[in-house]
Parts: C-alpha cells; structure tokens; sequence
C-alpha cells in the first residue's frame, strides 16, 4: 500500500501542489484513496506473502519432516485455506460497501474543496482552464485567496475561438456551501469580444465590441480541482460508487433505456426514407384483377399483355425516374440527395450517442463482476503462490519477490487490457472481468498439483529420455 500510494502521489502531484490546499485537506484525499488502490494490493499482497511462507518452509525442510510424519501439502494448507476463502468474503464486502463509499466521499471532497476554496483550480502565472474559460492571475490573497490581482480571461466560442477577453486590475471569488454556483467579481477593467455575422459584407469589417466597466459580475459552475485525471466523467463513473444491487438495477435499466432509444430511432429512420413502403403502379392494378377474375378465359393476347405489364414493373422498379419529365427528375434527385445527407447525418449523431451509452452500460456491467472476480482472484492467487513457493524452496525477499511480481504483472496487465477492452464493447464486460482470474486458475491447479507430487515447477526428464534412447539405437546400428 506504501508503495501504490507514492504512485498516486506522483500522478497526482500536479493537481495538489501549488493549489494552497492544507496538509489535513491532502490527507483526506489520500485516505479516501485508499480502498480503490486495494484491488491492486490485496492480490499482490496474497501472491507475494504465500510465496515466501511456503518457500521460506520448504528452504528449511519442514515439508519434508511433515511429509515424513504422514502430513500432505494440502493438510498443511488446510488452515490457510480457510483464512484465505475468509479473506475472499470480506474482500467482496469490501469491494461492496467501503469503495463505492470512498468514490462518493472522493466526489464530495472535491465539490466542498470548489466550494469552500474555488481558487484552487486556478494556479498564479499561467493559464488554467476553469469550466470552458482560460483565467490567468498574477496573484492571490486574502482567505482562502479569494482575492485575485491582475485577471485575464480568455472565453471561447462554440467553434472553439477565442473571441472573448476580460482583463480587469482586481477580481474576488465568491462561494458557498449552499450553492453549487460561483460569483466571480472583476473590478475595474475592459471587456473586448468579436461579433460573429452571417454576412460576407460585415465579415471583412471585422465587427466587434469594447466596454469598460468599474464591476462586472460572472456566474460559474462549481469546477472539479483536476481535468478528470482522478476519476472519468461523473456520468461514466458513477458505476464505481454503486453497491451490487444498485448496479444490478442500472444495468436492467440503461438496457431498457437503450433498447428503446434505437427503437424509436429505427422507427424514425423508416418514416422519413418511407422503408417497407409497398410500390403501387395504378395502371396494371385493374389489369391484375381481370386476370384473376377471368382465369378460365386466359388467351395468348393476355398471357402478353401479362408479361409486358411484368416488365414494365421490374423497369420501373430499377429506374422510377423514367415516369416523371426530365426537369422533375433533377428536382427529384437533388430532394433525394439532400434527404439521404439528413439521414445520413442524424445516423451518425445518434452513433456516436449511443456509443457512450453503450460504454456506461458495459462499465456497469464490468463493475459488477469486477467485485466477484476480486474475491476470488485472492483465493486463485494464493492457490498459485502457496504451492510455486513450496517447488522453489527459496525463502526471503530476493528471487520470491521477482517471481511473485512477474506473476502480478502478467495478471494486472492482462486485467487492465480486457477492462479497455470490455468498455469499447470489443469483448463482453463479463469476460472483461474474469478473463486475469481465468487465466490464473489452470496455472494454480497445475503448481498445486506438481507440488503435491513432489515434483519441480516444469520436468525436462522426458526430453533427455528422448535423446537417449535415440543416441542408444544409433549406437547398436
């Protein structure tokens, strides 16, 4: 855990340092920090420890002495056992209750801090974004340095340019608890935009609009105090502070919610483009009647006049436009053209909507068997350290800890990759979560079973048999 919250340090030492954020502050972050990082230590911690007990053991030939006493690896391991399928339990209670808890009192640190200290989101010297705005100050003070000196703002368009800019000599940042809005106070200063015109004419006269002002008042959002680096968006990440019945309920419902968008999408999509809408020719409606009506009257006359009538239809069906004037076939064609690009268009929109309600519901689903699959991913990794370190028979912290780290990269590695993976919807979030427990479980049953035989980790014996029964025969030849 020391080591893992040195990482955390280092990736978020950016976002804590020079935002004049106390030591109790800081360390509460830490803390709440603490139980997400358990699902990276815990299994290290089980692989690593049952490696050196068993290795440490069998280094000093206390196996071989139970051995001798008519005591098997697996009695030896019975008590073990039980603790570890205990430690599985609370490990899934864990996973459970206390970090969804900790997500939560993650967030709502971070919203107090917005809230409490806004300031902090914004670093003295340099530009920092702050909700859609560049602001740059070239100092704070006063409580919670609420007070500011020397602001810029740079605001952006929707097209995203810069068209907006505020200076102004004094600012002051005003919060509550109560309010998740902030007030942001310039004072004594000059406000610049550009106009944005539909018209050529006006373009090239590069319109815009000056005003000084003595107070200028701006409303703002309450802001996260890092660019999402701590956690994904609050939409998509949501899933970490559900419990098991809460993502069960949610998963059921963004199921239902999607089906019935791309329903009612799909249903949209026929009306307009008129999909399924049968092709009725008024002319050959009449002649089709009196073919069935007179049935026992058929002549060639009409058997022709049938097969004309089929012609017509399958030439009408491949080239339509050959029924209407040659000037309203243009018009045709272009409403066609223009109707195919809306389409078109509002496909690929609801796409890429879809896209991310798609990746919240597989990030559901992947977070509900995650907290299965970390329970038993300490049972399945005991069950590969216990019997690897009764073959290796090597005690301490030297080649135990390669091994056991060796180990844990493989398993975190090939669970980092199937997560991404699982939430782009390229694999099932299922398989996402259990495929590093999976992969893990046939290795345990293999060692455990060469370690109840007494045998090393891989047996090259049969090979040199090969070898020398080939050598043998060569010889008598």
């Amino acid at each position: 855990m020391f080591i893992f919250i040195f990482q955390t340090i280092w990736l978020f030492i950016d976002d804590i340092a020079g935002k004049g954020l106390d030591i109790i502050i800081i360390g509460k972050f830490l803390f709440y920090l603490l139980p997400d990082l358990t699902e990276k230590v815990l299994p290290l911690t089980v692989l690593l420890s049952s490696i050196l007990t068993f290795g440490s053991i069998a280094e000093n030939y206390e196996f071989a002495a139970m051995k001798a006493s008519g005591i098997s690896l697996q009695r030896s391991m019975l008590s073990l056992i039980i603790f570890v399928v205990l430690l599985g339990g609370v490990t899934f209670f864990f996973a459970n209750n206390v970090i969804p808890l900790s997500q939560r009192k993650i967030y709502n640190l971070r919203r107090n801090i917005a809230k409490v200290k806004p300031a902090a989101v914004v670093a003295e010297g340099v530009f920092s974004d702050f909700e859609g705005m560049n602001i740059k100050v070239d100092e704070k003070y006063g409580e919670n340095d609420r007070f500011l000196k020397n602001v810029i703002i740079h605001i952006k368009s929707k097209t995203n340019l810069n068209t907006t800019v505020i200076k102004s000599k004094t600012g002051e940042l005003i919060s509550s608890e109560d309010s998740d809005l902030i007030q942001l106070v310039l004072h004594d200063g000059h406000y610049y935009e550009d106009i944005v015109t539909k018209s050529n004419d006006s373009k090239m006269q590069f319109p815009f609009a000056q005003a000084n002002f003595d107070t200028y008042t701006m409303n703002i959002e309450i802001p996260d105090i890092n660019n999402d680096e701590l956690e994904e968006e609050r939409d998509i990440s949501t899933d970490k502070m559900k419990n098991i019945s809460r993502l069960s309920k949610d998963i059921d419902s963004l199921r239902g919610d999607n089906y019935r968008i791309v329903r009612a999408f799909s249903k949209n999509i026929e009306s307009r483009i008129g999909l399924f809408a049968p092709l009725v020719i008024k002319n050959t409606d009449s002649v089709k009647a009196d073919m069935v009506s007179k049935k026992d009257s058929i002549t060639a006359e009409k058997a022709k006049l049938a097969r004309a009538n089929t012609a017509l239809q399958d030439s009408i069906k491949e080239n339509f436009l050959v029924l209407f004037p040659e000037w309203q076939q243009l018009q045709i064609l272009s409403s066609a053209k223009n109707a195919t690009s809306s389409i078109l268009g509002s496909v690929t929109g609801k796409k890429e909507e879809m896209q991310k309600r798609y990746k919240i519901y597989n990030m559901h689903i992947l977070s509900l068997h995650s907290k299965y699959a970390l329970a038993f991913s300490c049972i399945i990794l005991f069950f590969v350290g216990a019997p690897l370190g009764a073959i290796i028979r090597k005690g301490g912290l030297g080649l135990p800890m390669v091994i056991a780290i060796v180990l844990f990269l493989i398993y975190y590695f090939i669970g980092v990759f199937a997560g991404n993976y699982s939430k782009e919807g390229n694999i099932h979030p299922m398989l996402g979560a259990w495929i590093a427990t999976l992969i893990m479980l046939p290795l345990g049953i293999f060692l455990t079973k060469r370690a109840t035989e007494d045998k090393g980790m891989v047996d090259f014996g049969f090979i040199t048999d090969f070898f020398k029964r080939l050598f043998k025969k060569k010889d008598k030849s």
